[in-house]
């Protein structure tokens, strides 16, 4: 079974598909080779014979019979021929037995077969040979036996059987080995992706050392991977947080409704009741919209509003917003702004974000302390920074202040749901931009983005995010 998928495999496919056009390719080329060979040959061949009945003659006639005699007497090959017959074609000289009568004697070297002295008819072989009428009526025939060409085209055979099959079995040992490597690579990955389903989230494709398609895949998977990882056992404590935070405000609505049930005596006694348990409700509302909107902009849902958005107008409104709520904490708010700077995205979501962290940070800095927002340009990146004189977060819990519902053992008695900066980070990330934490004492929280349509700006993930816990 094994070795039918080997053969069946793909690479082993396109080996043998190589290696037969590689087979076709020298068939044709040593082909080429031997006919041109075969044309060299004959037209030498010709040459040489054109040039030897021009030589004989132009000899006197006295000297022909004793220079062909010469001529056949040089020949050690036995491959040429020549004839002197007279005008009724009796031979006088040579070793053809007979004028071929198919010869023409026009001077133009032709193929055609001799009868040659003291050989059977058996034995005629078909050469190349030219025919001339000499002074006085007698006919001169040169010819040459032109088989050496059939010598050499075993020659070419031999060769081409000696070169080729070792060659065409190397291609297939080749890609039978291609196809080996791959079918084990393959197994072992599909072995490591049955463990992962199995629940072995851990597991992960094997890379190896080299810089091929197939690592470089297996690369971008287990990448992949880890994404899932993180988000799977995120969303693993997700339905504890959020069943723990809504059972605290619904809890207090039902105690809130048996104790006025049980105890209320006025209307206004139900009436106070009824407001308790409308705040229990309105915050359990408050945390489903939230991860409805939290769960809209992780899906990217938001970006047809997408356009030329006002960084320093938005800034401002924030802190319009803010100032009364600083003024009553004995906070100092400010914004300072470089310049004004134009981003791409969503006016409201960057809005939120914004607001959010200044919230943060109204929210965490003690009395007679300050907020400050700032707005900074340089080239193309725009920086936004929320920096405040509160506790800050500690560098061991900048990554967790992001997952929802967190809330560190310090701000368990402050309001909120631990949702906040989880939506900040997720508007950051649809708009491409980078969201940054300063170290504590104090809280400071950057928002670095590019200047324009030209782009959505990230860098790199960043290790530190976002300023501390939130609503």
């Amino acid at each position: 079974m094994h070795q039918v998928r080997l053969i069946r495999s793909s690479t082993f496919l396109w080996a043998l598909a190589v290696a037969a056009a590689f087979a076709l390719f020298v068939v044709a080329l040593f082909t080429f080779a031997y006919w041109k060979l075969d044309d060299y040959l004959i037209a030498r061949s010709d040459r040489m014979i054109t040039t030897q009945i021009h030589f004989i003659a132009d000899l006197p006639p006295a000297r022909r019979i004793s220079a062909i005699a010469d001529h056949l007497e040089q020949d050690s090959r036995g491959v040429q021929y020549a004839g002197l017959f007279d005008a009724a074609g009796i031979r006088l000289a040579g070793n053809i037995d007979h004028l071929p009568r198919e010869l023409g004697l026009g001077g133009a070297v032709q193929g055609v077969r001799l009868d040659l002295k003291g050989r059977p008819a058996v034995q005629v072989p078909i050469v190349r040979a030219i025919g001339r009428r000499l002074d006085g009526g007698d006919v001169l025939v040169m010819g040459r036996n032109v088989d050496e060409t059939r010598e050499i085209s075993s020659v070419v055979g031999e060769a081409l059987a000696l070169g080729l099959l070792p060659a065409f079995s190397l291609c297939l040992v080749a890609g039978a080995w291609l196809s080996a490597r791959a079918q084990k690579r393959v197994e072992e990955v599909n072995q490591r992706v049955q463990r992962i389903v199995a629940g072995e989230l851990r597991e992960r494709l094997p890379e190896g050392g080299t810089d091929d398609p197939f690592a470089r895949l297996a690369a971008i998977v287990n990448g992949m991977l880890d994404e899932m990882e993180t988000m799977i056992n995120a969303l693993a404590g997700v339905g504890n947080d959020i069943a723990h935070d809504l059972r605290t405000p619904l809890t207090r609505v039902r105690l809130a409704l048996e104790r006025g049930r049980t105890h209320a005596a006025t209307l206004e006694e139900l009436q106070d009741i009824t407001d308790k348990a409308m705040a229990g409700i309105d915050q359990s509302l408050a945390i489903v919209t939230a991860l409805l909107r939290l769960t809209e902009i992780e899906n990217n849902r938001r970006m047809a509003g997408f356009g030329e958005v006002a960084l320093d107008e938005i800034l401002r409104e924030v802190c319009d917003v803010y100032e009364p709520i600083a003024e009553d904490k004995l906070i100092g708010l400010g914004v300072v702004i470089a310049r004004n700077v134009q981003v791409w995205g969503d006016r409201d979501l960057l809005f939120e974000a914004v607001a959010n962290l200044v919230d943060n940070a109204v929210k965490f800095t003690p009395s007679g302390g300050r907020v400050e927002l700032a707005l900074e340009a340089e080239d193309d990146t725009a920086l936004v920074r929320v920096r405040d004189t509160g506790p800050g977060i500690s560098e061991q819990e900048r990554e967790a202040v992001l997952r929802r519902f967190y809330r560190s053992d310090t701000m368990r008695n402050t309001p909120g749901v631990g949702l906040g900066l989880s939506l900040v980070a997720a508007i950051v990330k649809l708009h491409g931009f980078r969201l940054i934490i300063g170290p504590a004492p104090g809280g400071q929280i950057e928002i670095l983005a590019r200047i324009g349509r030209t782009g959505r700006a990230v860098t790199r993930r960043s290790r530190t995010l976002v300023h501390a816990d939130s609503d």
